[in-house]
């Protein structure tokens, strides 16, 4: 079943409040930074998990919002099968496109092999994954194999709460109201060269610029450098200097972020809305090599 669709939003915020603080007892979490993220240790995730062990992994998703497991030796169908616990699982327009080297037939799974010859790698610049869609990437898990060398090639996450709640209450109030277009061609088009197949687009979609999370009852920043391309109620010039404005409260704040430094078999499972991500390519030309997995469960809410 999925994390959230266990049980409504009122319940969820109850149960999540109520456990809130707890010690664990079938885990630990370390916590990763101060902002976010949590070093998981006592879970094999190539093994089914107790109702307790998940219940717990669901209660650190929420308190930490990354949680890394190191050396976990799974298969695709043991990450698919642990990201069903949070939701049906995502199929990515691009996953099987010929622009990314190493990319699966499954178009569940997002994979690459980043090299020399590589033009780009997924995910070289802030931004929540596939905003664009509908129901956009509730939680994502990657899982990395190969690492450089000599080390590089970190993903560092930045807390959405943070962003949201540091902001002026006057800048609080004007978007409170606000929603933003998330546009796929932006990120896919624009900075790829992808091209949808023929006689479709890439998604394009609305969503609230400071939504409500579900779980925690917290509002978020849902606006990101990639995909995010506008605010509709505003005139052209408002909604660049605003949206620039926000970016940039993201990028240059590393008190709300974390940085994960991946070791081959380490898979990472973070909050794709109340959390934004980059992946840094600062190891050419030696090669990383990953997969993601996603799972969906509905889109972000206004208040």
């Amino acid at each position: 079943m999925s994390f959230y669709r266990d049980f409504n939003d009122k319940q969820a915020l109850e149960a999540w409040n109520a456990a809130k603080g707890a010690p664990y007892r079938t885990l630990t979490a370390a916590p990763l930074a101060p902002a976010l993220g949590a070093e998981i240790e006592g879970v094999d995730l190539s093994q089914e998990l107790s109702d307790e062990q998940l219940a717990e992994i669901r209660r650190a998703f929420a308190e930490r919002l990354v949680l890394v497991f190191r050396d976990q030796e799974i298969s695709i169908e043991d990450q698919k099968r642990f990201a069903r616990h949070f939701g049906s699982l995502h199929r990515h327009v691009l996953a099987s496109s010929s622009l990314i080297a190493g990319a699966s037939a499954d178009p569940e799974v997002l994979a690459w092999k980043t090299g020399k010859t590589s033009r780009y790698t997924a995910g070289d610049g802030w931004h929540h994954d596939v905003s664009c869609d509908e129901q956009p990437i509730r939680a994502s898990l990657l899982h990395v194999t190969r690492t450089p060398d000599e080390g590089g090639g970190d993903t560092v996450f930045a807390n959405g709460y943070l962003a949201y709640e540091s902001l002026s209450e006057p800048i609080k109030k004007m978007i409170d109201g606000l929603t933003a277009v998330h546009d796929g061609s932006k990120a896919w088009t624009a900075g790829y060269g992808a091209k949808p197949r023929p006689g479709a687009d890439f998604p394009r979609a609305e969503h609230p610029v400071a939504p409500v999370h579900p779980v925690t009852g917290r509002r978020f920043l849902y606006v990101n450098s990639t995909f995010t391309s506008h605010f509709p109620q505003l005139t052209r010039y408002e909604s660049d200097a605003l949206l620039d404005l926000l970016n940039r409260h993201v990028e240059r704040n590393v008190a709300f972020q974390a940085r994960v430094h991946w070791t081959p078999d380490t898979l990472v499972l973070w909050d794709n809305w109340a959390v934004q991500h980059h992946a840094v390519w600062d190891y050419y030309p030696a090669e990383r090599w990953g997969a993601r997995v996603s799972a969906v469960d509905g889109a972000p809410k206004a208040a």
